[in-house]
């Protein structure tokens, strides 16, 4: 599993653009996948999933603009125009979600209403094709995407913004979605609480 969110994104933009995928070229991506997957599982089973649903939100917000950025430089390059830049834009970054909930038996992220998952690829790649049409070179272009996909999306979980839903479409009942504030106080405060109930037990002891 994570190598399907590691490297699928990766593979299947580099075969969409007719290139030898680079996981395959250079072993330290799927080291690298190996390492992230035991060190997430360190913390599953020793740690207590402490600070798992606020850290891995913060992280796929950190990512997900690099990976856009990436992806529509890859296509801008390979000649594509401006709208095929951005589908790979989209397609890099998302792409291994999608292998992932796929393969775990769940809608995938995409199809469900949230915080712009999409709509921050999407976002990401359009500014960084004005950038590259206004001849900046790429890292200002590449810095300037980022921050901009980057607080877009930071700014969605804190904020709760979701994509809007058509008029008058049957909208069925959900559990009041957290935000990413809400979801690292109370991650920190169980951590607290878990820590103060082992101190409690030892001097039982």
């Amino acid at each position: 599993m994570a190598l399907l969110g590691g490297i699928g994104g990766g593979i299947s933009r580099d075969v969409i653009l007719n290139k030898i995928p680079s996981a395959f070229t250079n072993p330290l991506y799927i080291l690298l996948c190996v390492i992230a997957a035991y060190l997430a599982l360190q913390i599953h089973y020793r740690a207590g999933q402490e600070f798992r649903d606020g850290l891995f939100s913060f992280m796929t917000a950190f990512s997900l603009p690099w990976y856009a950025v990436v992806g529509c430089d890859a296509a801008l390059r390979a000649g594509l125009p401006a709208l095929g830049a951005v589908v790979i834009g989209i397609i890099g970054p998302t792409a291994g979600r999608y292998f992932i909930d796929i393969t775990s038996g769940v809608t995938p992220k995409h199809f469900v209403k949230g915080e712009w998952f999409v709509g921050t690829a999407v976002l990401t790649s359009v500014v960084y094709v004005i950038c590259y049409w206004s001849g900046l070179s790429i890292i200002p272009a590449t810095l300037i995407s980022f921050v901009v996909g980057f607080t877009f999306r930071l700014t969605a979980l804190f904020k709760g913004w979701e994509e809007p839903e058509p008029h008058e479409q049957p909208k069925p009942l959900e559990p009041p979605r957290k935000t990413l504030g809400t979801a690292i106080k109370e991650e920190i405060e169980d951590a607290e609480k878990e820590k103060a109930a082992g101190k409690q037990e030892t001097k039982n002891q």
